[in-house]
């Protein structure tokens, strides 16, 4: 890559001239600019561009990407980045991220027009991934300095970071270390210069102590210059990395001055399915689950299944207390009529003290008994397949099943006094819905069902399908995530044993599933049964699913009754995400857990916004204190705005979004009698109109040395967090200016992960304990009954 000694500043003035953005500037001393709310990223293909536009791409805030090894891009001058409206200065970038403060050829004319813009509209530059060097208001990395491997450094987030745009965070931003045989990450650590040009100043936003002295080196700073600002941020990283899953939104609101489309929460949420079910139970001798169809035939049923207690009811109730978390309970009312008719009884404990406790918890459809509802399974061959007729054509779950499944359980609650929302569905398995590779379409009989049943949301599983998506004409999927704790275990030992089985070789005594799988890799050698638990899974799963919840993911993680049994295997990975996650946030950026519905919605809403956005139907700027956001009709817009600001409507003024991570933000469409929305900011929060770009500017006179002339890119190639993880190839960093991998680990930017699940639809999965009934043996995988 090119690099070029800092003289862009020097040349603005031609540049301008040339391009005509000085004379568009005449207004701004009598009327202010308009600043479309649009982010420009510059790409050099690097990994850490890609990442802040994978976050602004997430947020929903629109952005136009320039990718600079694309021999057609568009020319990045005057003209590009500015205009004039009916006489109105107008700059079409609210900011502008550089892969590194500057990616062009010395010299370069585009550089100064991205210079002269700054200057001239006020907008920030994020430099997404630079080094140490006076250019960047920093010494370079040496005396004191660091260049190398930040795997399991401490960042700090400043004094002034927490002041700043890290105010969501208490202030350690801990850098991965998932496999100390693999580089993850690389960086510099400087101070910032001692003497800085006239009117300029660097001030460190996160850093960490150099190693071998006490002093700190700045790993994000802001560098203020020359009428411009920007955030220097000088490791590398790719979208999925905890430091930068912790710094993504930060780095928005810093580039775009807290005010933007889109928006940002960290949401997580806990089903448990199959309550008041007993779940069959993995036989740690067989390596299959006794009344699954993965057993031979003919092999007895589960002798000792697996269901909640009183006292495990009475922990989960103490729990959600202790922890101030409210889980999801998807329940089956057939499960407690069949657990008092095999013990001959007429009164069921546990569902006596849930219902007793039931504000405790959010209470969701699970069917009353829990069949298979998409094909009628042949479960005489391993894996099962759908029966035919005599023509050859599916048979399928018939109208009337399906629907009493969901009634009899709605009427079952009822007659309990327990409150649901009809709206809500988990139907067993997911079943219902196209389960590769034997079903390829839904049952044709569960839209109308669901439909004559008043539902409106039914749970999918996102390991099989990602996004949401409509079944029939009136109801909408909500993904749900799988945890890698198994429906079929209630203890340590037997989670682990079933953890060999799938994740470990064949050569090492495994199953071999994950040698077979893309979306998993194997053990290197089996976990000890008595610790394994404890000591990798509940950590790998956590990060995992810690994963998701820092990326904006408004998908459920979903768990079983058994997890809650016996060694209540569930809690320590529950609470370790839990304990993570408020170490490391403020109180002003709470996890959020809704309800089935409210997660469906947002994923409704976010779809027609960002198909809105891809359409080009959105038109948002600024002038002075006032936003104007336009969409099409019925699309509800997502905005993030500093705290104060409130909705202008046609007659007086109305609340704006809810607080959050030290910001106001959320949907709103335009009031009444009017066609777009209209906010205003607090006069506290509104900056000046920018002025006219400057003529001169103060360089730096020490040039970059000769050695200096390449950025490290990282890659994008991401390091597996483990079994369950996706496998990717490792490549190495680049040593600044040697075009060689940096000795040692040799690979960049590891991944928390977006897990797969080895077993695929190999594991199946029984409605209810001590039934030899097949048509509640239900297809799935381990994790995900």
């Amino acid at each position: 890559m090119g690099r070029a000694t800092r003289r862009v500043a020097a040349c603005a003035a031609a540049v301008l001239l040339a391009g005509g953005l000085q004379s568009s500037l005449a207004h701004g001393a009598t009327a202010a600019p308009r600043i479309d709310l649009t982010v420009l990223v510059i790409s050099d293909g690097g990994p850490a561009s890609a990442a802040i536009a994978a976050e602004l791409k997430s947020q929903g805030t629109p952005y136009k990407l320039v990718d600079l090894n694309d021999a057609g891009r568009p020319v990045i001058n005057a003209a590009f980045l500015s205009d004039s409206l009916n006489g109105q200065p107008r700059g079409k970038f609210q900011g502008i991220v550089l892969p590194n403060d500057n990616p062009f050829a010395a010299g370069s004319a585009e550089m100064a027009a991205i210079a002269a813009y700054e200057a001239a509209f006020g907008v920030r530059q994020v430099d997404a991934y630079t080094y140490a060097r006076p250019e960047v208001g920093l010494n370079y990395a040496a005396d004191p300095g660091y260049m190398g491997s930040l795997d399991g450094f401490q960042g700090q987030v400043s004094t002034a970071g927490l002041a700043g745009p890290f105010g969501y965070l208490k202030g350690s931003v801990p850098f991965e270390d998932n496999d100390p045989a693999v580089g993850e990450s690389y960086g510099f650590l400087a101070t910032p210069l001692t003497t800085l040009p006239a009117g300029a100043s660097f001030t460190p936003l996160v850093e960490t102590t150099i190693p071998g002295t006490t002093t700190k080196g700045s790993l994000v700073g802001e560098y203020s210059h020359d009428g411009r600002k920007e955030l220097v941020v000088t490791f590398v990283y790719n979208q999925y990395q905890q430091q930068y899953r912790l710094l993504a939104r930060g780095i928005v609101d810093w580039i775009t001055q807290g005010v933007h489309l889109g928006y940002d929460r960290n949401y997580f949420a806990a089903h448990v399915d199959d309550v008041f079910l007993a779940d069959d139970r993995w036989d740690t001798v067989l390596k299959c689950t006794p009344g699954d169809v993965t057993c031979p035939p003919g092999t007895p049923e589960t002798a000792d299944p697996i269901r909640m207690t009183v006292a495990d009811a009475q922990y989960a109730k103490q729990w959600q207390t202790a922890n101030n978390f409210t889980m999801d309970m998807v329940f089956n009312g057939g499960g407690s009529e069949d657990w008092k008719a095999d013990h001959s009884v007429t009164t069921d404990p546990v569902v006596d003290q849930m219902v007793a406790d039931q504000t405790s918890y959010r209470w969701v459809n699970h069917t009353y008994t829990h069949p298979y509802l998409g094909c009628l399974q042949d479960v005489s061959v391993v894996p099962w397949k759908c029966t035919k007729d005599t023509a050859g054509n599916t048979v399928w779950v018939d109208q009337a099943t399906i629907t009493s499944q969901i009634k009899n359980n709605i009427d079952w609650a009822a007659a309990r006094n327990l409150h649901i929302d009809k709206t809500e569905l988990v139907t067993g398995e997911h079943s219902g819905l196209l389960t590769a590779p034997q079903e390829t379409s839904d049952n044709p009989y569960l839209a109308p069902s669901l439909v004559a049943n008043g539902v409106k949301w039914t749970a999918s599983d996102a390991s099989r399908e990602t996004g949401q998506r409509a079944v029939g004409s009136s109801v909408l999927t909500v993904p749900r995530y799988p945890m890698n704790v198994f429906y079929n275990a209630a203890t340590a030992k037997e989670e682990t044993d079933e953890y060999n089985w799938i994740y470990t070789s064949v050569a090492n005594g495994g199953s071999g599933v994950c040698e077979n799988n893309a979306n998993s890799t194997c053990l290197p050698t089996p976990l000890d049964v008595n610790t394994g638990y404890q000591s990798y899974i509940v950590p790998l799963e956590a990060r995992i699913d810690l994963g998701h919840v820092l990326s904006n993911d408004p998908r459920p993680h979903f768990i079983h009754q058994s997890n809650l049994s016996e060694d209540r295997i569930v809690y320590p990975v529950l609470e370790k995400i839990l304990s993570t996650y408020r170490a490391l946030h403020a109180d002003n950026a709470p996890i959020v857990n809704l309800a089935q519905k409210d997660l469906g919605a947002e994923f409704q809403r976010r779809a027609a916004w960002n198909a809105a956005l891809t359409a080009g139907q959105v038109t948002a700027y600024r002038v002075g204190d006032t936003v104007t956001v336009s969409a099409p009709a019925g699309v509800q817009v997502q905005a993030t705005m500093p705290t104060g600001t409130t909705q202008k409507l046609a007659i007086g003024s109305g609340a704006f979004g809810t607080a959050y991570a030290g910001t106001l933000s959320g949907w709103v469409k335009p009031g009444a009698l009017q066609s777009s929305v209209q906010l205003k900011l607090a006069a506290a929060v509104t900056p000046a109109a920018p002025a006219a770009a400057p003529n001169t500017a103060k360089t730096l006179t020490a040039p970059a040395p000769a050695d200096k002339k390449v950025v490290p890119q990282g890659t994008a190639d991401a390091v597996p967090a483990g079994p369950g993880d996706t496998a990717r190839t490792d490549a190495p960093t680049l040593v600044p200016g040697s075009g060689v991998p940096v000795p040692g680990k040799g690979v960049t930017a590891g991944k928390s992960s977006t897990k797969g699940n080895a077993k695929g639809g190999a594991q199946t999965g029984k409605a209810s304990g001590g039934k030899a009934d097949p048509t509640k043996k239900t297809a799935g995988q381990s994790g995900t009954r």
